[in-house]
């Protein structure tokens, strides 16, 4: 049986994925007098008085809604809401199971942006906040800065920021590995929607200086024709030295490349163009831009992909559940750009230096210290 049957068989049997487990139990009509009426009534008049008393007295504190709109699923594109709730389903499961978190999956039948918007602030009040999933870019961009200045819960776009935190843990062990400088890489993100755009971000924050955006048409740079509205803003941050030509002239020269792109589009001589020890991220899923052992046949010090099945997994689980348990526990109103960098920084340094190589430079996602680590790290920031 292959995966994909297997797959198919045990989404039937479980008939979705997650299910509502009461924590009240209601044996007699005392429980029934005080899990609901009329005993229901006291935490409600404290709430109505309070609104905070909602932490206290319900699931708002550790429960957060998985919101998307189907237009962006993993590599299957546009597929609707209804098609993307078995995805939305998984995204729940992996906040319980590596995180402890509570989530609720809320697919939208709409892929309108004002719809979008106003939907979510009027759902916040029964949850403690918001995880962004599988939106198209730009329109993505726009909605979560919105719910962020709407609402005051943490708001996060996981394709984006979740993304760039790994990404930016794995460079900062690589470049430990090769022995090369932030300050002095040249970078290459192929893939200008909504993860390459956040880790893009992420690493000139961290204080990369050379930063090139590619998309299906080659280097973006000022001249680019057709960007959209974010990869217009991009150009003012980003390819420095104003280059114009294909993917394989950003890679002459260049340190590291990361891709959030399409199977299949790096060769062994754009690798070899590349300087010595190059670091790359080839996350296009399930086939990567360059398979690993091409890569390393064409003189790439450090490879990572997003399969499980190959070395250094870029994987967004061992980011968000414990982005989202530190920010419920500590109450943040938002996920700052801070956080960001130190939870980076805390992934990374779970990998000790003594066993850091080249095969090695994330934690595994089941390595049980990532989601404490990751929480402290942005509870300290709040």
């Amino acid at each position: 049986m292959t995966n994909s049957e297997k797959a198919l068989q045990m989404h039937e049997q479980w008939h979705g994925k997650i299910e509502t487990t009461a924590k009240a139990h209601v044996n007699s009509r005392e429980d029934l007098a005080v899990a609901y009426t009329p005993g229901v009534a006291e935490p409600c008049k404290v709430i109505a008085q309070d609104p905070e008393a909602a932490y206290k007295y319900t699931i708002k504190s550790n429960t957060i809604a998985v919101v998307s709109d189907g237009s962006a699923v993993l590599g299957l594109g546009n597929i609707g809401a209804l098609a993307a709730m078995p995805v939305m389903e998984g995204k729940a499961v992996l906040f319980k199971e590596f995180g402890g978190i509570n989530a609720v999956p809320i697919c939208l039948d709409t892929q309108d942006t004002e719809e979008i918007i106003r939907t979510v602030v009027n759902i916040a009040p029964a949850f403690g906040g918001i995880n962004l999933e599988d939106i198209a870019a730009p329109r993505c961009f726009e909605i979560e800065d919105r719910l962020k200045e709407l609402l005051d819960i943490p708001v996060f776009h996981d394709d984006q920021h979740g993304t760039a935190i790994v990404v930016l843990a794995g460079i900062i062990n690589a470049l430990k590995v090769t022995g090369k400088e932030k300050e002095h890489c040249r970078v290459v993100v192929n893939g200008a929607g909504s993860a390459g755009v956040a880790i893009t971000r992420l690493l000139l924050t961290y204080g990369f200086r050379n930063v090139t955006m590619c998309d299906i048409n080659g280097i973006i740079s000022k001249a680019s024709p057709n960007l959209n509205w974010m990869q217009q803003k991009m150009t003012e941050v980003t390819n420095p030295d104003g280059q114009t030509g294909t993917l394989a002239d950003a890679l002459q020269s260049a340190d590291i490349f990361v891709g959030v792109s399409a199977p299949n589009i790096v060769t062994k001589e754009m690798v070899a163009s590349m300087n010595r020890d190059a670091i790359l991220f080839a996350m296009a899923n399930p086939v990567p831009e360059i398979m690993p052992d091409l890569a390393k046949e064409a003189g790439a010090k450090v490879v990572g992909t997003g399969r499980s099945d190959f070395p250094n997994q870029v994987n967004n689980v061992v980011a968000f559940p414990g982005i989202f348990k530190g920010a419920l526990e500590g109450r943040a109103s938002q996920i700052t750009e801070e956080m960001k960098l130190a939870t980076a920084k805390a992934i990374a340094g779970l990998v000790a230096d003594e066993d850091l190589n080249e095969n090695n430079i994330l934690p595994e996602a089941f390595d049980p210290r990532v989601a404490e680590a990751v929480s402290k790290a942005v509870k300290e920031l709040i």
